[in-house]
């Protein structure tokens, strides 16, 4: 008797969502623009982004410049983001920000616009666009509403991509120094200082530029090893300079003394 009302309950359900459906459909194909806005945003309401999109999708041109195109705009926005559709979800929070500028959702939107693409923004070792695109946005969100209540999130976000950018930087050197392309390891660590000065690498950094700079001077022809020797000098006291009690000291000590006796023996 259980089994028997266990599939009878089923079998309703299935008819209810078929005639559903079938309704949904009906109301697309109609002429009805009011009632498919209606349908739309009922089932926006009710969660259900991706058949609500069905709706939005053809009305949004329709609408367009209106308060109804405005609200379609960002519900559109919404489904994406709620879908986990990010990069489609930020497309339309800055179309929305860009077309109602003063919009009763424009700084949301600004902010979910860039929001989504930090979303998007992978790990350290790989292609860093969405990364660069987050950071463009979000300092174009600080700057146009910097009374926002959103601010400290926007910066504290913006802390996190520069801290990606920051390892993906000092992964290049590594990578480079560990080719053996010691002149474009030391370019890539120079980089990283410049650009990050407070750097929690700046140690290793410093340590590694001083072992690129000797082994690329023992590597070079005879009129650059001076030069690079010298380079290898500089580095050290760099390094000594500023970390005294370095874990590296001892190792770099050595390369400072032979860089040293290299130069007198020339």
């Amino acid at each position: 008797m259980l089994r028997k009302t266990v599939f009878l309950t089923l079998i309703a359900g299935i008819v209810i969502l078929g005639s559903a459906c079938n309704n949904y459909s009906k109301i697309i194909k109609s002429g009805n623009n009011e009632l498919k806005y209606e349908t739309g945003v009922d089932l926006y309401e009710k969660g259900d982004y991706n058949r609500a999109l069905q709706f939005f999708d053809i009305l949004r041109a329709v609408h367009r410049g209106t308060d109804k195109g405005e609200k379609l705009t960002y519900y559109s926005a919404n489904c994406y983001f709620q879908m986990k559709d990010y990069q489609i979800a930020s497309y339309y929070y800055k179309q929305y920000a860009q077309t109602y500028p003063r919009g009763e959702y424009a700084q949301e939107s600004a902010f979910l616009s860039a929001y989504c693409n930090y979303l998007e923004s992978p790990r350290a070792s790989l292609d860093q666009t969405n990364t660069y695109i987050a950071l463009r946005e979000l300092q174009g969100f600080i700057d146009m509403y910097p009374a926002s209540p959103k601010i400290d999130e926007a910066h504290r976000l913006m802390d996190d991509l520069r801290a990606k950018l920051e390892v993906k930087s000092y992964n290049v050197g590594m990578l480079y120094y560990k080719m053996g392309d010691y002149q474009a390891a030391i370019t890539s660590f120079e980089n990283l200082l410049d650009e990050y000065p407070d750097t929690d690498f700046k140690e290793n950094v410093l340590f590694s530029i001083t072992k690129a700079y000797f082994t690329y001077a023992e590597k070079s022809i005879y009129a650059k090893k001076d030069e690079r020797y010298e380079k290898t000098i500089e580095s050290y006291n760099n390094l000594l300079f500023l970390f005294p009690e370095s874990e590296y000291l001892e190792e770099v000590e050595v390369i400072n003394t032979r860089a040293h006796e290299n130069l007198k023996n020339k």
